[in-house]
Formats: C-alpha cells, structure tokens, sequence
C-alpha cells in the first residue's frame, strides 16, 4: 500500500470515528457558520450534516444565547485556550430532548460543553470546535441527591405529627430572632399556646382523637401565619409562633384571630365531635429580655396566666400589660 493511500485510509477512520463517537462534534468558522457536525447531533437534532454545513448556528439553533456564546467564543479565538460550560451553570446548550428509557424523569438532555481551538497551518485560531457531552445521569443522580438532602434536612426539622417546626429547630429560629433585633430593634412577638383539658381530650375519646386535634390546630397555625413567621410545636399540646415585625398589639390581634376561629370550630372522628379552646400568651422582645430562653419564659407566664384566669383567652407578659 502507498503512502498516499494509507494516509486516505487513516483519514477515512478518523471521520469515521469522529462521525460515530458518543458526544456531539461541531466545527464553526469566525463567522459562526457550521462546517463539520457529526452523527450525535445528527441523531439529536434530526438535522442532516448536508443541511446544516455553512448555516448560522444561530439560526438552526434559537436556544443558544447569541451574545454569551459570542462573547464565550471570542476569548477562545483570541487566547487561543480552551473554554468550558457545565450543566450546573448551564443545562444545555442545544436543547435536544433526553433519549433515556421511559423510566427515565428528565424531558432534555443535560449537556457539559468543551469549546476548542483549531489552529491553521499559519498557527491562527481559524476555527472553533464543539464537544457536546451527555451528561443526563450524572445530572439527574446530582439532583436526585440534592433533592434527598434537602427532603433530610427538612424532616430533621420537622415535626412529624403537626408538620410544624420541632422545639429544636424553631428555638434556633427564635435565638437568631433575638440576635436581629438587638442590632435592629424591630419589634417581633412570641405567641405560646396552650390546648385547654387537652388530657381530658385523650383520657374520653382516645389518643388518636387527641392527634387528630393536634394536627386540627397545627393546620389551623399553618392557615393564620405569614410565610415570614416561625411555627412550631413547643410540647404535647403547646405550640410557638414567632411573629417577626409584629408588636404586641398585632400579635395580640392575630392570638384573639386563631383563639376564636378555634373555639368555633369541631373536629370529627368517625361518629365524634369535639370541641376544643386554647390559651395564649404573648411576649415582645424589649431591653428586658437578655436570651431568647427569658423571652420563652415570658410569652409562658403570660400562658399560665390566661389558664389561671379562665382559659380560652389571650394574655400578654405581666410586665408588658398596659
């Protein structure tokens, strides 16, 4: 065999390799335009080579930001060095659909993207080439994993029965409460509370009534609140809401709002009614009161105080009654 025709053969396997390999190829001139485009993206884009050589690639493809990629491009053609874009920063750059099996939960492919230069005999970046890397399931794995931590680390928060915050979590909320305001003095309330014979609840109707008028009151917590506040279960039948920018007079006026909605309302199980109050007492955080611990303290005299006066109503801290 001639030399000429070894060289044409080892030139027919390298396209044939470059056309067949598994990641994406395309080669663009300073303009842009497309000069090579292999089998991958062929069989992702539905666009023939034949199609697509010396069109725009920003006319084939919309999806791809012109003046990032233009912008992107340039510093490759100018320093001559390779650049990068990951699925992270960017999911795709061509928006081809995933090719996954059935089971499989993302529509489009993830795509790692290498831009390289090509030099010409005279040494001159004269073209860019493309890598397109299908990175799917190392994606979707990342994001399914991300999304397991997160879900972890919301039930390690979580109480189980109510969905509320547990005491753990909410006391970190209400000490990093007590550390914003001793810069900014914003006004922000503690409201505990307190369900009314919640023992009388289980001991004539079972625990399971007795969850269900947990979970009753805990909805009812979640209905009333902002998204800005802090709810959470404080111990058997006591709950905590930390009203942030809110002075005793609002919090006040929210307490009275849940108390009488509550007292109006029935929880059924089965062929049983029940009819429930709670207490409430409320503490604002002022000069007074040092740690966050003290401002539970307070909200909870004031508790103990609307169940020595009666129950069924809403008391504010001793020290902070008009």
């Amino acid at each position: 065999m001639t030399l000429e025709k070894s060289q044409l053969h080892e030139l027919h396997w390298i396209m044939e390799m470059l056309h067949n390999i598994d990641v994406g190829l395309v080669v663009l001139d300073k303009e842009f335009t497309i000069q090579i485009f292999n089998g991958f993206m062929e069989n992702h884009s539905g666009l023939f080579p034949r199609e697509v050589k010396g069109k725009l690639i920003f006319d084939l493809f919309p999806e791809i930001p012109r003046e990032w990629f233009t912008r992107k491009a340039e510093s490759v053609f100018l320093l001559k060095n390779k650049a990068f874009t990951i699925w992270e920063q960017r999911p795709y750059l061509f928006k081809f659909d995933s090719y996954r099996p059935v089971t499989g939960s993302e529509e489009l492919m993830y795509q790692n993207t290498t831009f390289i230069p090509l030099l010409s005999a005279t040494g001159e970046v004269s073209h860019l080439c493309l890598i397109v890397y299908d990175v799917t399931d190392t994606a979707v794995h990342k994001l399914s994993l991300k999304k397991a931590n997160a879900e972890l680390a919301l039930l390690s928060q979580t109480d189980g029965l109510t969905q509320l915050f547990n005491r753990s979590h909410w006391e970190q909320c209400l000490l990093a409460e007590h550390k914003r305001w001793s810069r900014s003095q914003n006004p922000s309330s503690l409201v505990m509370i307190d369900i009314d014979h919640f023992k009388n609840i289980n001991d004539s109707y079972g625990h399971v009534v007795g969850d269900k008028v947990i979970r009753h009151i805990s909805g009812l917590i979640r209905h009333h609140v902002r998204e800005t506040d802090v709810c959470g279960r404080y111990g058997g039948e006591e709950f905590a809401i930390l009203l942030s920018d809110t002075n005793l007079e609002n919090a006040f006026i929210f307490a009275e709002r849940l108390r009488k909605e509550v007292s109006e309302a029935i929880v059924t199980y089965n062929d049983i009614n029940v009819k429930y109050t709670i207490s409430m007492g409320i503490a604002e955080v002022d000069e007074s009161i040092e740690t966050h611990e003290v401002w539970i303290e307070c909200a909870d005299a004031a508790l103990y105080r609307s169940k020595e006066t009666g129950r069924n109503k809403t008391s504010l801290h001793p020290k902070q009654t008009k």
